[in-house]
């Protein structure tokens, strides 16, 4: 269930709790907050909803039907998914919470709690996230193998030395695969973001944007290093080399 506020939302939240007195309390007052809230009720369901959509924070209970949200954290992790996460739990001991820290959260607030702290925790995450995103976007230039990026001029050197200007949109979703360098990103969270909610292209439209790319980039087209296909799903970049540079 997510609810949408008429203002412009603060951020998306994935609300993960099976207490459904609780997800009607959290959730009202989120929304009240002016955030967009999805609910999962199960940890399975959760997963689900985390790979498939774009979300700027996971409230995470951790006794969950099905996964609980230890397991959760961790799978999520692993697929490099940085998603922001605040547990949310009735474990209240010591090695629960540095437990919770250590698997990738990045919070922990135990039951019973006061609902203005929560809402604090949730404003605070968001700002941290949304500054590093800022410092990640500021940066002018990227490198990766032998090619390099300019993000203010469009201007790019490919691996053979050649020179190119690409078109905004496709610096727009070059700069976005980058930022989320290591992640799944799906075909319709790259619509939401590059093309916008207003705008109705195909997800074949961002094939040929990917098709492109590895034109552009790849050493082999057919057999890509950089911008990989994950079938059913979307895409990833990933930088090999592990080189990266900003100006």
């Amino acid at each position: 269930m997510e609810k949408e506020p008429e203002n412009t939302s603060r951020g998306r939240v994935l609300l993960v709790e099976d207490e459904e007195s609780l997800v009607e309390v959290i959730e009202m007052n989120l929304g009240l907050e002016g955030y967009r809230v999805t609910v999962a009720r199960n940890g399975e369901e959760a997963l689900d909803l985390a790979r498939k959509g774009r979300f700027d924070l996971c409230i995470l209970d951790i006794m969950l039907p099905r996964v609980d949200g230890f397991t959760v954290c961790k799978t999520l992790r692993s697929e490099n998914n940085n998603i922001p996460i605040l547990f949310l739990s009735a474990k209240s001991t010591s090695a629960d919470r540095i437990e919770g820290l250590k698997i990738g959260g990045d919070d922990y607030l135990t039951k019973p709690f006061n609902l203005e702290e929560l809402l604090l925790r949730v404003s605070n995450l968001l700002r941290r996230n949304r500054e590093q995103s800022v410092d990640n976007r500021n940066a002018d230039s990227y490198r990766f193998g032998n090619n390099k990026v300019n993000f203010n001029t469009f201007e790019v050197e490919t691996f053979d030395g050649a020179s190119q200007t690409l078109s905004k949109r496709e610096i727009n979703l070059l700069k976005f695969l980058i930022d989320r360098e290591g992640e799944v990103v799906s075909r319709d969270e790259i619509l939401d973001t590059v093309w916008g909610y207003d705008a109705y292209p195909s997800t074949r439209t961002i094939d040929n944007y990917i098709l492109a790319f590895r034109k552009y980039f790849e050493e082999n087209s057919k057999e890509p290093v950089y911008f990989h296909s994950i079938r059913g799903v979307g895409y990833k970049f990933a930088n090999k080399s592990g080189e990266s540079a900003t100006s």
